[in-house]
């Protein structure tokens, strides 16, 4: 059985589709941790499992995480006990710690065309 620390882990950049790198990995990061690939901070949007058929059944076999960039600049918000990321004023705002928006996701909200006030 392979363990953690033998999986190879693709790191793809979500919004291009793009292959970052592979790497091997001593944890398996979830949704919302950090990652730091070639001096640069990324975000973990997803995890998809790759298993292997071996005798005596399936295997985890890669990981390929999907990430986008992690701006330390980004707007942050503690909204109900959770962080949330963007303007919260927006009614677009998706309220997640993951995604800015809903018609802006990679931002950012200042400035931005499709700017609506939330009504309280």
């Amino acid at each position: 059985m392979v363990t953690t620390n033998e999986l190879s882990t693709e790191i793809i950049l979500s919004h291009l589709q793009e292959l970052l790198g592979e790497i091997r990995l001593d944890w398996i990061p979830q949704p919302g941790n950090h990652l730091e690939l070639n001096g640069i901070s990324y975000l973990v949007l997803e995890r998809h499992h790759q298993y292997q058929y071996k005798i005596g059944g399936y295997y985890l076999h890669k990981i390929r995480l999907y990430v986008q960039i992690n701006d330390s600049n980004l707007e942050k918000t503690i909204l109900n006990g959770h962080w949330i990321i963007g303007d919260y004023s927006c009614v677009y705002n998706a309220q997640s710690e993951l995604l800015r928006c809903t018609v802006n996701p990679l931002g950012p909200c200042q400035g931005c065309r499709d700017y609506e006030l939330r009504q309280p």
